[in-house]
């Protein structure tokens, strides 16, 4: 009885040690996670985002995905837009006075792109530019001590994804989101067999002119309703 009453002790013993080092695990864990966190609050370790709408001529400035700041641009003209599409920045520099001062390149495929600032302040609130985005000199500076290299840059203009706000016809030397989801459209359907570029160029003119040929398209150059359509694409996607 003795021997049996020692046994059932010593398994509570164990039982309540096994429980005392597993909250001790917890909490030893809950103090790293929590030191972690109080010296990336230190530190100023947050993570940036920028939202730009082309068509508000807007761009947005997010952290730990709350918007903390709204400025007003410049973006690109109609025949020279800016890159719809998902990038990071790439590229930090400071650059002359043309430039604002301040230079944030983004890694678009077709071109050099980026945010800057201008000696033309007039343009800010229109389609201006030459692609890039433009910004008041003071709130380029602001924005470039505030993001770092791979934050990202999301570009927007209207509902219709790489669209913007609905198709444009497209000639040779386009470049753009639109030209390239054509590119990857055409390569799916097995004419394209290039990289993809967003550059419209030979190997885009006859890829489309197989395709214009095998669907009973007219053959032409310039990329219109007609093909979009025949390649699947609608302006609600």
């Amino acid at each position: 009885m003795i021997l049996l009453i020692k046994k059932s002790n010593l398994l509570i013993l164990l039982e309540a040690l096994l429980i005392i080092a597993i909250l001790m695990v917890y909490i030893f864990s809950y103090l790293i996670i929590s030191n972690n966190a109080a010296e990336n609050t230190l530190n100023g370790d947050h993570e940036y985002s920028i939202l730009i709408q082309i068509d508000e001529k807007k761009l947005y400035l997010y952290e730990d995905g709350v918007c903390i700041k709204q400025y007003p641009i410049a973006s690109g003209r109609p025949d020279l837009p800016s890159p719809i599409g998902d990038w990071e920045i790439t590229d930090k520099g400071k650059w002359g006075k043309s430039f604002g001062g301040r230079w944030l390149g983004l890694n678009v495929r077709w071109g050099s792109y980026g945010i800057h600032g201008t000696t033309n302040q007039n343009s800010i609130g229109r389609a201006a530019s030459h692609g890039c985005i433009r910004m008041y000199n003071k709130d380029i500076r602001e924005l470039y001590d505030i993001v770092s290299l791979g934050t990202p840059v999301i570009i927007r203009n209207g509902p219709f994804g790489p669209f913007g706000t609905g198709f444009r016809n497209l000639r040779p030397g386009d470049r753009g989101a639109d030209v390239l989801a054509v590119q990857e459209k055409l390569k799916t359907l097995g004419y394209f067999e290039d990289a993809v570029t967003g550059i419209y160029e030979n190997n885009l003119k006859n890829a489309l002119y197989e395709f214009q040929k095998d669907h009973g398209l007219k053959l032409k150059f310039t990329i219109t309703l007609a093909d979009y359509n025949a390649m699947g694409f609608r302006e609600f996607e």
